[in-house]
């Protein structure tokens, strides 16, 4: 069964919008994933860490069958492959290449320490809800509310849309070939 999760991409090292593009080919090509809409993308201000430069930002729908915990390991691995790192004790909110967060997944709300659905910080981020009301005027946060109240409740300073920079959808996927008879089956 498939189930709709909001995805939050943003970088501020390097390529930022290649990184974002790259990314959303990456999230397009996972096995049993569609990405259904795209938000604009936005230039924002870092919230809390160190000095560091913009972010830009977007917000991402999905349909997947992956299981919450297997869409963040995807995630985290896509962040690896976009040169992510993350050190023990490195600086929490500190520059990045890639950062991408399960938003919501499903209408689900856990506490799991590993995953915590809907995203614990989602409500107060500009960054995360002006984008999803771009693609989703009607989303609501699980637990929390309509993402157009929220956003109506925060400071949008140094949240700015950037029309003149687009994320295109991925490409169509590449069809697999039938295994073979007797060859071992090929995860995706």
């Amino acid at each position: 069964m498939r189930h709709r999760a909001v995805l939050s991409v943003g970088s501020n090292l390097g390529d930022r919008l290649g990184t974002l593009q790259g990314c959303v080919q990456a999230i397009g090509g996972l096995g049993d994933t569609d990405v259904l809409a795209i938000s604009p993308v936005y230039e924002t201000a870092p919230v809390g860490g160190p000095a560091q430069p913009d972010y830009l930002n977007a917000v991402l729908i999905v349909s997947t069958g992956l299981p919450p915990l297997d869409l963040l390991a995807a995630a985290q691995r896509i962040e690896a492959d976009f040169g992510r790192v993350r050190p023990e004790g490195a600086e929490r909110f500190g520059p990045r290449t890639l950062d991408v967060d399960v938003i919501s997944y499903a209408e689900e709300i856990s506490g799991d320490p590993m995953l915590t659905l809907p995203h614990p910080r989602a409500h107060e981020r500009a960054f995360v809800l002006a984008p999803w009301h771009d693609v989703d005027a009607g989303a609501s946060l699980p637990g929390r509310g309509p993402v157009a109240g929220l956003l109506a409740g925060l400071d949008r300073h140094g949240v700015r849309r950037q029309p003149d920079l687009v994320l295109r959808r991925p490409g169509p996927k590449e069809p697999q070939d039938p295994p073979k008879p007797g060859a071992p089956a090929q995860i995706s």
